[in-house]
């Protein structure tokens, strides 16, 4: 008999809920989209959340009624958007919508919150923008004074969920607290926030690692759903949780992320503090650390201006590798990971073919995918053992050889790489393995492992100077990254 484990994501555009068994197969799923406006990039009703989160719920345990005992569903947890915050009355009802974390309203505020959290507690978190759960904290205590006086509990996304499934709102995670302006390193809510901020002691909520037992399933929901009083769990961040469902949850194990962007998150056994900014640690449930970066960079280059003919470039590139060219496909002025760099511009070889450019286009993020782990290195003096992947560009097979070369590293592909799925993990990490690290062990697979070739990474080497040389002649970098293993 298996275990079974329930996963809901709440993202910008719907929700997902999945359901895994112990062993990582999925049992059932459904989604249920919202309608988009350009106010909803600002506010969002947490209602709507919760009535698609419990359609959701109806319509995949109907599903699998006929092929599992619901009383083998052993727990549920959560992952939404980092940076969007609720302000609850006395009742645990919205007083607001929901502030999105892509509300860009409170610029200044992060500004200020920035100044603040870099004068007054600097050995915290630091990296405040208009993003930031705190910021959007501020701003509501600065434009709706009197609403603010009613203020109960200010809590996160995650938590609005968790707490219609148990009825508590007083807890979050580490990793949604973490842009709050909690302290996961001294694991409290530093002086600074009460003291030079306009928020409140009783506003903030108790913080547990994720994985944490919070309550369980109210009754009339079990009633309702025809399942029994199931745990609810802790959860974490949305893209933790798809960091954990790619398996990359020990020392040493990394997770690179080509979607829109370059996301590359890890595990390190102590804090990386980075002077400037480029890295940012969220807290391991096990106390470990797991530190991580976002860039400008990624693979939004190929639906711009390749996507017309994306099985051709693709064959043509694999023939084409090594191309030896220098290749930056940056779309948009500016980079901020894994270097800061406002002045950045993208930059194609000269006089090259579509099918050169484009092979040499892949190249290029391998190349900044290699400077982020050297850097990485560099900054925690630990190495990175092994490199998961996932997002669009990981279904490439010629972009896993380029990178697996460049890197000079095996490069694994995950499969089910979701938000609700790493909520499940967390969900069966916090009820039936003990750990995350055993959770995700049994419930995460490998769908392929592309291995360097020593040709090519010797090739890959040189041409990988060749592109420091570059960035650096162009102001973009300082120079390579000092090698520390």
């Amino acid at each position: 008999m298996h275990s079974y484990f329930i996963g809901i994501d709440v993202g910008t555009q719907g929700v997902r809920v999945v359901m895994l068994d112990d062993t990582g197969r999925t049992a059932g799923s459904s989604e249920k989209m919202f309608p988009l406006t350009q106010h909803s990039r600002e506010e969002q009703s947490p209602a709507l959340w919760w009535e698609s989160v419990f359609t959701c719920l109806q319509n995949l345990l109907v599903s699998v009624r006929e092929v599992i005992d619901l009383n083998a569903i052993k727990a549920v947890s959560v992952t939404s958007t980092s940076g969007t915050v609720i302000p609850l009355d006395a009742h645990d009802e919205p007083l607001h919508n929901a502030l999105m974390y892509s509300d860009t309203r409170p610029a200044a505020e992060g500004k200020y919150c920035r100044e603040i959290a870099e004068r007054f507690h600097p050995q915290g978190y630091t990296g405040f923008n208009a993003s930031s759960g705190l910021s959007k904290m501020v701003w509501y205590s600065n434009h709706f004074t009197e609403k603010a006086a009613q203020i109960k509990t200010w809590i996160h996304a995650t938590d609005f969920i968790i707490g219609k499934l148990c009825g508590d709102y007083s807890v979050t995670d580490y990793t949604n607290a973490l842009k709050s302006g909690f302290d996961v390193g001294a694991g409290e809510w530093p002086g600074y926030l009460t003291e030079h901020l306009p928020l409140q002691k009783e506003w903030l909520q108790k913080v547990v690692p994720s994985g944490t037992q919070i309550g369980r399933l109210l009754p009339e929901l079990s009633e309702q759903l025809g399942v029994g009083a199931i745990q609810v769990i802790a959860g974490m961040t949305d893209g933790c949780a798809s960091q954990v469902a790619s398996g990359a949850v020990r020392p040493g194990d990394w997770n690179t992320t080509i979607g829109t962007t370059l996301v590359v998150k890890g595990v390190t056994t102590r804090e990386v503090r980075d002077p400037e900014g480029r890295l940012y640690s969220h807290r391991h449930p096990e106390g470990y650390w797991m530190p991580g970066g976002a860039g400008n960079i990624g693979a939004d280059w190929v639906s711009a201006g390749f996507a017309d003919d994306l099985p051709a470039l693709t064959h043509a590139a694999s023939d084409l590798i090594p191309t030896g060219l220098i290749a930056y496909p940056l779309l948009q002025p500016g980079e901020r990971f894994p270097f800061i760099a406002p002045q950045a511009r993208g930059f194609s070889p000269e006089n090259a073919s579509r099918q050169a450019t484009f092979a040499a286009n892949m190249e290029g993020v391998a190349f900044v995918e290699r400077y982020a782990y050297q850097m990485i290195e560099s900054l925690s003096d630990e190495k990175v053992n092994a490199v998961y992947t996932a997002g669009g560009g990981s279904n490439s097979d010629v972009w896993l050889t380029i990178r697996a070369n460049v890197l000079n590293r095996p490069v694994h592909k995950c499969g089910n790489v979701t938000g609700a799925a790493g909520a499940a993990i967390v969900a069966a990490a916090g009820s039936y393995f003990g750990t995350l690290t055993q959770a995700a062990q049994a419930m995460t697979r490998i769908e392929k492992t592309i291995r360097p070739e020593p040709a090519l990474v010797t090739a890959y080497t040189l041409q990988y100077r060749n592109f420091i040389q570059a960035l650096t002649e162009k102001g973009f970098i300082a120079g390579p990254v000092p090698v520390t293993h």
